[in-house]
């Protein structure tokens, strides 16, 4: 794959921020608008150009029909299933990346954790749907996180006892809440979730 010129770079560059802003790729007017160019049909060239090095796909007769061939560097990691002893963002636990407009969730995720099983339907998250994680330091009762407890990265709602126990309770009356005693046994708070991608 051959390099871009700096103009061809900054076109692409256009094409990932559009796309992660917005969903969707610009227009050959809004590349022409943005980069100040005289028309959209120097936009074009300069599209062609990037597409022949490889770096793009453009789908005829749609005026959007701009394709990235290369999503490594950009979207929100999809972690799929966690290896043990490993950092959830691990190379090997990312099956790939998404997408995904920040104003969809009201914050940007830090990334997508694939469901495993069917502990929490009652709250709408049921096996295999994407769920939006924020990495955070703290996290409220109440609230719907990711817990690693040892090697095992569970989702459950976050809560505490007059003990100073931590209690994780399912939303599904076939599971029992997890009790744990953060003194003593091992809890890492990976982030909480700020939404829910299903899939059908």
């Amino acid at each position: 794959m051959k390099g871009l010129t700096a103009r061809q770079e900054q076109i692409l560059n256009l094409i990932k921020s559009y796309l992660k802003n917005n969903g969707f790729p610009p227009t050959r007017a809004d590349i022409a608008n943005t980069l100040g160019f005289k028309s959209a049909n120097a936009a074009e060239q300069h599209l062609r150009a990037i597409e022949k090095k490889g770096f793009i796909s453009i789908l005829s007769g749609a005026s959007r029909g701009i394709v990235l061939k290369n999503k490594v560097d950009f979207g929100i990691p999809i972690v799929g299933l966690v290896a043990a002893g490993q950092p959830i963002l691990a190379q090997e636990n990312i099956e790939d990346k998404l997408e995904v407009p920040k104003e969809i969730f009201g914050q940007q995720a830090d990334f997508l954790l694939k469901v495993k099983g069917d502990s929490m339907i009652n709250k709408g998250i049921h096996e295999n749907d994407l769920i939006a994680v924020k990495k955070v330091e703290e996290c409220k009762k109440g609230q719907i996180i990711v817990a690693r407890i040892e090697d095992e990265v569970t989702v459950k709602t976050f809560n505490i006892n007059g003990e100073g126990k931590v209690i994780l309770e399912p939303a599904n009356e076939n599971f029992n809440p997890i009790r744990l005693d953060p003194s003593k046994e091992e809890f890492t708070l990976e982030g909480v979730c700020i939404g829910v991608i299903k899939r059908f």
